[in-house]
């Protein structure tokens, strides 16, 4: 044989080229094996696979309703994949799956031979599920114009090794809870979830098709972006199930009629159900997670560690709460941008638009760049495509950055918390009315003005303090000692020789009537009432404080009401139960937290909600009964602040506290008119649509259905009295009947209590 070769000098050239190449090829593939070209994982190492992970936010029920992630991954055991879904991935990607040990050679050789030789585009790839779970966990990495041959080989070692590790099913569930799917999503149960709303194991023949054609190419069989194109894909992989007899060639047709029905469900940050909760959730998470050490002593992360967040939140009533606000604000922005017209304050004050313009951040980016004022606003002056938003629909304009704060200026928002009263936990939470647009939470970052929703705080401490529910009160005018005269919003009609019960003078909410009780009982007491019950804003000593002038958080304000449905306790909101890591273990818990003493008496509680209650029936939100049609026992208190600003309503059932808040952004654009802007007409309906919502469905029964305890007999008596007291010819002749403007008057009018008469022969108060 060498004496052949020695006499064909050809021969022995090919020879020295071949053996070289194979010298070569195996010194090549050693330098990739042992790490020269980038460490492989050793078999040590894949046995303890860690991906990052998608850390869940649960509601009450368990329903997923947000993901913390870098890949949107939720991985899952392999007896949550269904049978069919398997048989898919094997029909489509891998034939031979429980044929080979990692590498299919058949399939290799068949590459080899038709797509390279013959140009054969059928051929397939030749990658096996286990090469594809390689690059899924690894990646590939640039080396160049030896780029895919060098990745290629690392994958070829990480099969191996996997295959000797992990039985086939442990592989398939690794792959399906490794892969790729379209819109950033990684694995099957995260895909499930987003494409059709179910979990994995729910997941019909069809649907699972659907899944496993994406994988072929993500974004191009993406079905929420290319439908048809999907569905041809999906109609390739039942076929392919038919030809491998996993399925029959009469069910494959019949899976192929089948439409295509998405039920897609966002879960990124600034879509899906409950954004504004979902931010809050994840601030609160991240502080706990810092005093938070895994085994390995670091501290647990929220986008990598597949940790499980589970809340209190009531996900059908969020849906519903969230429904009802966007259809109320779409109307009521309208009434608002029609009542002003031409003079609207967002175009014509140039001095709010100009101050909205320095606190923009492109703005101040710019300045920090150095640049000057008038480049700055050269700058912004300069057009260009921007997506806005609309209620009617996004859409996209050519404007300028100036353009675009304008046009954000003129828009209300709205902030909505509802509380299962008994321990404060959070059943729904809006802060805003588009989360993409409006980053900034009216129920956790917003303090304002809460008008006349802080008066039950005035009565409940005048009854503690033992004014008498049937004391009566002039509703006239008084001045005040720092020439403050507070009005009523009907004062025009009012008659100031006319007098009133509590009972009437809250739930009419007379403004006149709520400072008297306050100076009658005292503004330290009314501060540490409205204490007792949860607040802990700064409340100004001054008597406009009757009226809410005072700045508080929706959750504080919340919280204080709580105390008229829960014994005089008061409850503060809380929304997170428990933090576990990826395997159920608990790391975090957390309990209610209920005040422990009474804020005030049991007889006191029963009063002021049956006040309340008269607010809904016959006072100032008497809309919930005639224009809404509501039936529930209800207990409620509106609210107007000054100039407009903001209007508000309390909702309070035996089962549920709802607080609500409308108003613009920035705090300067009121308003044009108090028809408009009285909490009963902006904040009112949210609350309402909320409850016709929940009266529709039976899920609601135990909220909707719930009743107050009738009062006593005794309690009854003690607020028998009417409504209304005409002053009589002689107390108007003992009090002078002076100007209701002359400061010396707020002696004269103060309280008249259970008429003139008493008073006059000595009769002991019955306060």
């Amino acid at each position: 044989m060498l004496a052949y070769i020695k006499r064909h000098p050809k021969l022995k050239w090919a020879l020295i080229i071949f053996t070289s190449l194979i010298v070569l090829f195996f010194l090549f593939f050693g330098s990739i094996y042992f790490g020269m070209w980038g460490k492989i994982p050793s078999s040590k190492e894949l046995t303890e696979l860690k991906q990052n992970k998608a850390t869940q936010v649960l509601a009450a029920n368990g329903k997923l309703i947000g993901k913390f992630y870098i890949f949107d991954r939720q991985p899952i055991d392999f007896s949550q994949l269904p049978p069919y879904l398997n048989e898919a991935l094997i029909a489509t990607e891998d034939a031979r799956f429980y044929e080979h040990d990692g590498i299919d050679n058949r399939s290799l050789l068949r590459v080899f031979f038709k797509s390279i030789l013959l140009q054969d585009e059928s051929a397939g790839g030749g990658s096996t599920i286990t090469l594809q779970l390689a690059k899924n966990i690894y990646g590939r990495r640039d080396f160049g114009m030896f780029g895919i041959v060098i990745n290629k080989m690392q994958e070829a070692v990480i099969a191996k090794r996997l295959e000797n590790i992990y039985s086939k099913d442990e592989i398939i569930q690794l792959y399906f809870n490794t892969v790729p799917f379209s819109d950033n999503t990684y694995g099957i149960e995260s895909a499930s979830l987003k494409f059709f709303n179910k979990h994995t194991s729910a997941l019909s023949l069809e649907e699972a098709a659907v899944l496993v054609g994406m994988l072929k190419a993500s974004h191009y069989y993406n079905p929420r972006i290319f439908p048809e194109r999907s569905r041809l894909r999906r109609d390739v992989v039942l076929m392919q199930m038919s030809k491998y007899d996993y399925l029959s060639v009469e069910e494959a047709e019949e899976a192929k009629m089948q439409p295509l029905v998405l039920d897609y469900k966002s879960y990124s940050n600034n879509k899906g159900v409950a954004p504004y909760f979902r931010e809050q959730i994840r601030k609160d998470v991240s502080k706990i997670l810092d005093t938070l050490k895994n085994k390995d002593g670091q501290k647990y992360n929220i986008y990598r560690d597949g940790l499980i967040v589970h809340t209190t939140l009531n996900y059908e009533m969020q849906q519903l709460a969230e429904e009802a606000m966007t259809e109320h604000m779409s109307e009521l922005q309208q009434e608002h941008e029609k009542s002003y017209g031409n003079y609207a304050p967002w175009i014509r004050n140039k001095d709010i638009l100009n101050s909205a313009i320095k606190r923009s951040g492109r703005y101040q980016n710019l300045q920090k760049d150095g640049m000057s004022e008038r480049d700055i606003l050269k700058e912004l002056e300069k057009t260009r495509p921007t997506e806005l938003f609309e209620y009617e629909g996004m859409e996209t304009k050519n404007v300028s950055t100036i353009d675009s704060i304008s046009h954000y200026l003129k828009f209300l928002n709205s902030g909505l918390l509802a509380v299962s009263p008994k321990n404060g936990a959070v059943q729904a939470w809006v802060g805003g009315v588009d989360f993409r647009f409006f980053k900034y939470d009216h129920v956790a970052q917003s303090k304002r003005q809460v008008g006349s929703t802080f008066k039950p705080f005035v009565y409940t401490a005048a009854l503690e303090s033992g004014i008498d529910p049937c004391s009566y009160f002039s509703v006239r005018e008084v001045t005040y000692a720092d020439g403050w005269t507070p009005s009523n919003s009907s004062s025009e009609g009012d008659d100031p020789n006319m007098n009133y019960n509590l009972k009437t003078a809250l739930s009419q909410s007379m403004n006149t009537i709520a400072v008297k009780v306050l100076m009658e009982t005292g503004i330290e007491k009314v501060i540490n009432q409205a204490r007792k019950m949860g607040i802990v804003s700064d409340l100004p000593q001054v008597p406009s404080i009757a009226l809410g002038t005072a700045s508080l958080n929706l959750g504080e304000l919340t919280s204080a009401y709580t105390s008229f449905v829960n014994d005089g306790r008061y409850s503060k909101p809380y929304y997170i139960t428990k933090i576990e890591d990826g395997n159920g273990n608990l790391l975090a818990e957390f309990q209610p937290e209920v005040s422990k003493t009474r804020a005030f008496s049991e007889d006191t509680r029963k009063i002021m909600l049956n006040m309340m209650q008269a607010t809904v029936n016959e006072g100032t939100a008497t809309r919930l009964r005639y224009k809404y049609g509501l039936q529930n026992d209800i207990a409620g208190k509106t609210g107007t602040t000054q100039d407009n600003k903001d209007g508000w309503f309390v909702g309070i059932t035996p089962e549920l506290v709802c607080v609500t808040w409308v108003g613009a952004d920035d705090h300067r654009i009121g308003f044009r008119n108090t028809g408009i802007g009285q909490g009963a007409n902006s904040a009112l309906p949210v609350f309402a649509k909320l409850m016709q919502k929940m009266n529709a469905d039976s899920e609601f029964n135990n909220i909707t259905n719930a009743r107050f305890q009738p009062l006593s007999r005794e309690l009854a008596e003690l607020m028998e009295c009417p409504p209304e007291e005409r002053d009589n010819f002689f107390e108007r002749l003992f009090s002078g009947n002076k100007n209701k403007n002359s400061r010396n008057e707020e002696k004269d009018d103060k309280k008249k209590k259970k008429g003139f008469f008493k008073r006059l022969f000595g009769k002991k108060d019955d306060n």
